[in-house]
Order: C-alpha cells, then structure tokens, then sequence
C-alpha cells in the first residue's frame, strides 16, 4: 500500500470523526428543548458511518485500499418523554411538553469516543509523513 492511500484512509476518518462530533455537539445543543406535541419534539441524531474497502486491482499489488464515510445520519429510536408543565406557553391542551431524547451522558461518551479516534488518525498521518520524511533522507544520501 503506498502512502498517499495511507493518507486518504485516515482523512476519510477524520472527516467522519468531525460530523459524528458535530451531530454531538447539535445534540447537546438542542438537549433542553421542549416542543408543544411529540412530532415536533427534538430527535437526537447518529452518524451511520460506511466502510469503503476497495480490492485493489493490480496483480502485484496485494492488499486492499479503503477508508469510512457516512452513509446516512439518523434518528435515535429512544423514546420522547412527556413532562406535565400547564404555566409552559408550548404545553399541548392537556399540560403537557415534550421533551427531546437526548440523553447527556450517551453524548459525553459520543464525544469522547470520537475524539479519542480523531487523535488516533492524526497519530496515523504523523507516523506516516515521518515515515516519508525517513524515506526522503535515506534517498539524499
């Protein structure tokens, strides 16, 4: 594998690390919102993330070539809660408001799983351009 696929697998990764970081950071933002029916209330939202591998098709080259994308974000499933607040302008007939599914732990673990594996595709892109670096001075020489 040369290095330049090296570079595109890990900026795949990169790239989809920062939108499910971003779905976080829209989740958390929108966590207090409360809507006057269930339809209308906040759904937080999860990056579907595909692989593209790739076999490569040139006989001496043994291997494969890939990265990840997002293939679609969706709604969490989990359920809307209702919270009975009748003084609340956005209460439906009955008192009542909905609140959004997003649950902040669920996100704090999101957000730092998505950091720890940025920082690891960064790690991948350093070692890689050092190993480049490496390579060009051994051809100085």
């Amino acid at each position: 594998m040369s290095l330049d696929r090296i570079f595109n697998i890990a900026g795949s990764a990169l790239n989809a690390q920062t939108t499910r970081m971003n779905t976080t950071a829209s989740n958390l933002a929108n966590a207090g919102t409360v809507s006057g029916n269930e339809g209308e209330a906040f759904r937080a939202k999860r990056a579907m993330f595909k692989t593209i591998l790739e076999q490569q098709q040139k006989p001496h080259e043994q291997g494969y070539a890939g990265g990840v994308r997002i293939e679609k974000l969706t709604d969490d499933p989990a359920p809307i809660r209702k919270m009975s607040d009748p003084g609340n302008p956005m209460a439906d007939k009955d008192g009542y408001v909905y609140l959004a599914n997003v649950n902040e732990m669920t996100e704090m673990v999101e957000m730092m799983a998505a950091a720890r594996s940025y920082q690891n595709n960064i790690e991948v892109v350093n070692t890689t351009r050092q190993m480049l670096m490496r390579t060009i001075d051994i051809i100085k020489t």
